[in-house]
């Protein structure tokens, strides 16, 4: 195995998700484990992640130094590097000029880190601080026109650094250095497998559950579609599947969403909560405050059918967990997801929160589908967020903007699958701003609102790219939304990519 010391970068889940694309088992430990638990895990190699510390600050996040006289390889990633570098007594500077985004580093010696990799790449920075001096018996692997130290290994002993983040999407070869490094470095087996996932899952959940019954939230998307057919091979009839609608789905979800359920062979119990919903949204403008509201009324709506002993499931993945709760320290939070508020944490600290989830991203969970025999139509699906159009409606929510963004949406939708789009993207949607802006039409001067369209390209959905959409489409977009939708006057389309903006507006 590979085993990651989590620093709080955003991305060591990550890290262990394109190791584990390689079939090499990956797992994560916070970096404040003890050696000996290290050691007693035996691993074949260990990746120090990034984070948002400096090595140069008081109390900087550590490891001891003695991890690196156990003759173990060792990447370090970022704050991983640097650290490597400042207890090794190498040189850390504060930079003049940060990094953030797309950098070209070049090639400088030879190393089985870089086996098979031309020179010149293009990789993804993230940092500010840089290694200024290598360590003793350490060379300059590559670097770039603002750092000149982007990677460093050492001479003698199967010690690395990158200063770029290898396991983002976007680092040209990035998987590449990840797989000499997992397979030729630490030379580590391609055993990994989802099959293997499914089978000690089910297993562990039969342990855990011992005979309960589960109440399961489905959503209709694909995470919490794949945890009910998770549950449901493994418990059978002793899963409770419950849809609420609360009040700000797209148009015609539910009752598509319980004909998909029917299909599948799972028996789901409808509840209408949104009113419930809707009243308790009524004038919040803050977007933390309406994914609050939500996550607890969820809850309180579960907890009025969840028996006493019955455990409450859900379809959690990590980046809702890295984006919501800090590891011990160091990692920054993002924001708050509806699956992590205080009420789901009690659950969880009281043995009743099942998450089976929780440690994959989207495509491993769509991996994890096919292998449970889920049709591809459920598992294509574009991911909609929990607190659903609230997030997608900036400021107030009323009835008439959420009609009216559920219409554009349902345009949207019709087109991008009309055009060939909706399953070659990650994700494709609108946002209704709170602006308003002139229009002409008829003859006449209007003031109405303001639409934007998001579409993005991702792997993960960690980092993601915008969509360069054909003009034809936008056009059409534009005037189908413009002629038919009653009070939007203006369409924008937005061209920003995460980091460092998020896919959603809110």
């Amino acid at each position: 195995m590979i085993l990651i010391l989590d620093f709080g970068s955003q991305y060591s889940q990550l890290i262990a998700r394109k190791i584990r694309s390689l079939r090499v088992y990956a797992e994560i430990l916070p970096f404040y484990a003890p050696l000996n638990v290290i050691l007693k895990k035996a691993p074949g190699g260990v990746i120090l992640s990034g984070g948002p510390a400096s090595a140069l600050q008081t109390k900087a996040p550590t490891v001891s130094k003695k991890l690196f006289d156990l003759d173990i390889p060792i990447l370090g990633i970022c704050y991983g590097m640097q650290l490597m570098a400042y207890l090794l007594d190498g040189k850390i500077t504060r930079g003049n000029t940060r990094e953030y985004g797309r950098s070209e580093i070049r090639i400088q010696s030879d190393s089985a880190l870089f086996k098979g990799i031309p020179d010149g790449n293009t990789v993804w920075m993230s940092h500010g601080d840089s290694v200024g001096k290598v360590p003793s018996g350490f060379r300059i692997l590559a670097g770039s026109h603002d750092c000149p130290v982007t990677a460093m290994g050492h001479k003698t002993k199967p010690l690395f650094g990158v200063q770029f983040h290898p396991e983002v999407h976007h680092t040209q070869n990035g998987l590449r250095i990840l797989k000499n490094f997992a397979q030729n470095i630490c030379r580590e087996k391609r055993t990994w497998r989802m099959s293997a996932f499914v089978d000690k899952t089910i297993a562990d959940l039969r342990e855990q559950i011992k005979g309960r019954k589960v109440l399961c939230g489905i959503s209709g998307g694909v995470d919490s579609t794949v945890l009910a057919l998770l549950l449901y091979k493994a418990i059978g009839k002793r899963l409770k599947c419950v849809f609420i609608d609360n009040g700000v789905l797209r148009k015609n979800e539910a009752n598509t969403i319980l004909a998909r359920f029917k299909r599948i062979g799972i028996p789901a119990r409808f509840i209408d909560a949104s009113r419930r919903f809707l009243e308790k949204l009524e004038g919040v403008r803050d977007p933390e405050k309406k994914r609050r509201i939500i996550g607890k009324e969820f809850v309180d709506v579960f907890l009025d059918q969840l028996g006493e002993k019955d455990f409450l499931a859900q379809g959690t993945l990590y980046p809702d967990v890295i984006e919501s709760v800090s590891v011990k320290g160091p990692s920054a939070t993002i924001k708050t997801h509806h699956n992590r508020v205080k009420e789901i944490l009690k659950l969880e600290k009281q043995g009743r929160l099942i998450e089976p989830l929780k440690e994959l991203f989207k495509d491993e969970v769509r991996e994890l589908g096919r292998e449970l025999g889920l049709p591809e139509d459920v598992l294509k699906r574009q991911p909609f967020p929990g607190p659903g159009l609230a997030v997608r409606i900036l400021g107030t929510i009323t009835p008439e903007r959420l009609r009216t963004l559920k219409e554009a949406d349902a345009i949207l939708i019709e087109e991008m699958k009309n055009a060939g789009f909706y399953h070659k993207i990650w994700q494709s949607f609108c946002i209704l701003l709170p602006v308003q802006s002139v229009g002409v039409m008829g003859d006449e001067r209007t003031y109405e609102n303001v639409l934007a369209i998001r579409a993005v390209q991702s792997v993960d959905g960690m980092t993601a790219d915008w969509v360069p959409l054909p003009a034809r489409l936008l056009s059409r977009l534009s005037n189908r939304i413009i002629n038919e939708v009653k009070g939007i006057n203006r369409v924008a389309y937005d061209i920003s990519s995460k980091p460092p903006s998020t896919i959603e507006w809110e």
